[in-house]
């Protein structure tokens, strides 16, 4: 009877649930060369192997293709995407987009820099796809030149209706955003973080290195680096500018005329951790930023940070407790911090100390993409779309 019983309450289970199916997310990026931006977007593909499928679109021929293969991400070359600012071209372009992306299929795109993010929130409009767009930084704030304030301004005026969120790495950047179009809760701040690096610096040795890691392009100062170093007594000390970009060889010359033999240009440096491990400071002048990943990798490194003084600046290190702030346009200022660290190791040091501790404590890869991650959620179509192209 009892086990009559059984059989009489027994309940088959319920078949077992079908995983999700993981989000498709297409990056996209105007070129494929490394620079901050492009680090980022490495950053976030190696931080979403398991999460969902990705796929990079950008211009260029630049080793962000490689990395994203490493990846695990499908890579799309698009032909006509790069800077040029024909409307000829652009709208060639875009219908280059359009179709690599009706083949990638993607749930949600996740555009970063200026051209990629414009081009890709028409291309997402135009396919009903909701895109994310990361501002690396407004090209419209009060520091950049006047008509590409007003023609950025109108720009972002304009998209933004179609963007379903907007990422800014900083709140200087979130106080522009909330001067367009877009609901607040449509606004986010996801401060830029870095994986952390077994190399680190020692300051505190006599300083024979300082080094600077950036585009040789607008908004990026290398000139009044160059002239500020140039015109200290650091004759011991090498200058080193590792990057890229259209202005280098006219920053080559300068060095060459009022610098000669002290100041190197390696190009552009796979290994960055390993050459901020053999500096004693780091130095980076700009015009305008947003949150320059070049600063949190010295930070990384425990090096002290001379660096313009800027609101984005601000938001990663404190004058005088992580590193000493300057106006990049008073050259005899930066010359006279690079003169003040060179004779002070102890403060080298402690500059450095101060600066890897707020690293750890704030800008770590795993607390920026899990707040990146976090808004993919709320953002994605729920179900994601149906319709899909294998790759």
């Amino acid at each position: 009877m009892a086990a009559a019983t059984r059989l009489q309450t027994y309940r088959p289970l319920r078949p077992t649930a079908q995983p999700s199916p993981r989000p498709r997310i297409a990056y996209l990026i105007t070129n494929s060369e490394i620079g901050g931006a492009q680090s980022h977007v490495a950053d976030l593909l190696q931080s979403m192997v398991g999460k969902a499928d990705t796929v990079l679109l950008a211009g260029g021929d630049g080793p962000l293709f490689d990395i994203a293969k490493q990846a695990g991400a499908q890579a799309v070359r698009l032909a006509r995407l790069d800077n040029a600012l024909s409307p000829w071209r652009a709208i060639a372009t875009l219908r280059e987009l359009v179709k690599a992306l009706k083949q990638a299929a993607p749930d949600l795109i996740h555009a970063h820099s200026a051209k990629a993010g414009a081009l890709g929130r028409i291309a997402g409009f135009l396919l009903g796809i909701p895109v994310i767009y990361t501002v690396h930084g407004f090209a419209f704030k009060p520091e950049a030149p006047a008509r590409q304030r007003f023609a950025a301004r109108v720009a972002e005026w304009m998209l933004a209706p179609l963007t379903a969120r907007v990422i800014c790495v900083a709140e200087a950047e979130r106080r522009l955003a909330q001067a367009l179009p877009l609901p607040a809760d449509r606004i986010a701040v996801v401060p830029n973080g870095i994986a952390d690096s077994i190399q680190q610096a020692t300051p505190e040795n006599p300083m024979r290195r300082i080094v600077m890691v950036a585009r040789f392009a607008a908004p990026k100062r290398p000139d009044a680096v160059i002239r500020a170093f140039a015109r200290s007594s650091l004759t011991d000390c090498e200058l080193v500018l590792a990057g890229d970009g259209p202005e280098r060889e006219a920053m080559q010359q300068l060095a060459q005329a009022i610098a000669p033999g002290r100041v190197t240009f390696p190009g552009s440096v796979t290994d960055i951790a390993g050459l901020l491990a053999t500096a004693q400071a780091f130095t980076l002048a700009s015009d305008h930023e947003g949150f320059p990943l070049s600063v949190l990798e010295a930070m990384r490194a425990g090096l002290p940070i001379i660096a313009s003084d800027l609101p984005g600046i601000r938001e990663q290190l404190e004058d005088g407790k992580h590193g000493l702030l300057v106006n990049h346009h008073d050259e005899s200022a930066l010359a006279a911090a690079f003169e003040r660290l060179a004779g002070e190791p102890a403060l080298r040091a402690c500059l450095g100390r101060a600066a890897r501790q707020r690293w750890e404590q704030l800008f770590g890869l795993k607390r920026m993409a899990d707040a990146t991650w976090t808004i993919y959620q709320a953002t994605l179509p729920i179900p994601p779309r149906a319709t899909r192209v294998p790759t």
